[in-house]
């Protein structure tokens, strides 16, 4: 009899467990790195406590290498199908998304009052990425925007106040000239600055434009200005970094290795983003700082990084469970957290009221500096076909750096290629 009630009550266990597994509903989640590392252990913590505190739902994060990376496998594997049910793609990715039919409109489900508060809680410049014919596409998660980084050291052997960076263009290019070092046979052993150049480079060219006072493209996406006299004025001084006033490498320079001649000494400034925060705060050994870029006719500097996308798909329950979890990642405590742990923007302002976050502020200044800059912001080059049309860009940039073609000819080109490519978008 003993036997038979545990049988029974194992019978009844197992029921139960394989009823709740029949009810359980499993969300994809694409986020944009290599498997492994600190960031994934992170994540991977953040998907466990939500499942904790919502057991009838599981989330599986899949890390899915770098943004590009992870829109091309978004993408194809929504056209075929098994789209992932959330995933952190570049906030620029939203109107290829939108194009695709791929995305939901996120304020299509999220409805209720508190729903819609939660819409109006980010940073508006962060929105501007976000938003598009009246609705809320994505939610702001790994924000940025450019800073500058300087060696406080370097500064004082130059004779410089170690602790002012440059806050106009002539600065940045006087103070250049007396931090860049070069040996007997002139060759340099200390840059001034880097500005990185590979990769993406419109994005960094992006803040000096808007330092000019210009604005690449339209809101809707459908038209772009890269031969705007003051988008070709920038384009020059750019380039003359290096040419011109050699306060800066000739040429194409490597992003992922600014940071690295950073803190090697090899360059005394750098502009990157503040994602780069807590990686220079963990391997700068000296005092470094970091402050809003400078200016020109203003200052500014476009936003960056990754929103939240919920998928299309037919189960209903799925795409609830994924405006949870998207909710889950971006209250106050989880966007200070996040903020903490990675160098990005906390993207609410109630998250920097958070004890945490002032906490931390006051501790480390530097974190509130990119944030304090969103008052200037723009938002990112952003427009339909944006892979094809940024290549434009990026191409011309490059023609101008490595000096293979003047600005004004390789931005007319550009403007060319990338007003035929926007064509077919505006109505």
């Amino acid at each position: 009899m003993k036997n038979f009630a545990r049988m029974t009550g194992a019978a009844i266990a197992a029921l139960l467990i394989g009823g709740s597994v029949a009810s359980a509903t499993e969300i994809t989640f694409y986020y944009p790195i290599a498997v492994g590392g600190p960031i994934t252990k992170i994540v991977d913590g953040y998907a466990a406590e939500f499942t904790k505190a919502h057991p009838d739902i599981t989330v599986k994060p899949v890390y899915t290498g770098s943004y590009q990376d992870s829109v091309v496998k978004a993408m194809t594997a929504a056209k075929a199908g098994s789209a992932p049910d959330l995933a952190v793609l570049l906030s620029t990715d939203m109107f290829s998304l939108i194009d695709d039919d791929l995305i939901v409109p996120i304020d299509t489900l999220a409805t209720s009052a508190d729903d819609k508060a939660w819409i109006k809680a980010f940073y508006p410049a962060f929105m501007e990425n976000s938003q598009s014919e009246g609705h809320s596409w994505g939610i702001p998660f790994q924000r940025s925007t450019i800073v500058q980084y300087w060696n406080k050291d370097l500064f004082k052997a130059a004779g410089l106040d170690p602790d002012r960076a440059p806050g106009s263009w002539d600065e940045m290019v006087s103070f250049g000239k007396k931090l860049t070092k070069k040996d007997e046979s002139g060759n340099v052993s200390q840059w001034g600055i880097e500005i990185p150049s590979s990769g993406f480079p419109y994005w960094l060219f992006q803040a000096l434009t808007t330092q000019n006072g210009a604005i690449l493209a339209n809101d809707t996406g459908t038209k772009v200005a890269f031969n705007d006299p003051k988008v070709i004025e920038a384009a020059q001084f750019f380039a003359d970094l290096g040419q011109k006033y050699q306060v800066m490498p000739k040429g194409i320079i490597e992003w992922g290795t600014t940071p690295k001649d950073f803190f090697e000494g090899k360059t005394a400034m750098m502009w990157t983003t503040t994602g780069n925060l807590t990686n220079v705060k963990k391997n700068a050994k000296f005092a470094f700082g970091v402050a809003p870029l400078p200016t020109k006719v203003r200052g500014g500097s476009p936003t960056g990084g990754g929103n939240i996308y919920i998928f299309k798909g037919k189960d209903k329950a799925k795409q609830q469970a994924a405006l949870a979890f998207a909710r889950f990642l971006t209250t106050p405590e989880k966007a200070a957290d996040w903020g903490m742990a990675t160098g990005y923007i906390a993207v609410r302002p109630d998250a920097w009221q958070t004890e945490a976050m002032k906490s931390y502020a006051t501790d480390f200044p530097p974190a509130a500096v990119a944030r304090d800059q969103l008052k200037e912001a723009v938002a990112e080059l952003s427009t339909h076909d944006n892979q094809r049309v940024t290549k434009t860009l990026n191409d011309a940039l490059q023609a101008v750096l490595t000096g293979a073609k003047p600005a004004k000819q390789a931005l007319d080109q550009a403007q060319a290629e990338a007003t035929r490519i926007l064509k077919p978008y505006q109505k």
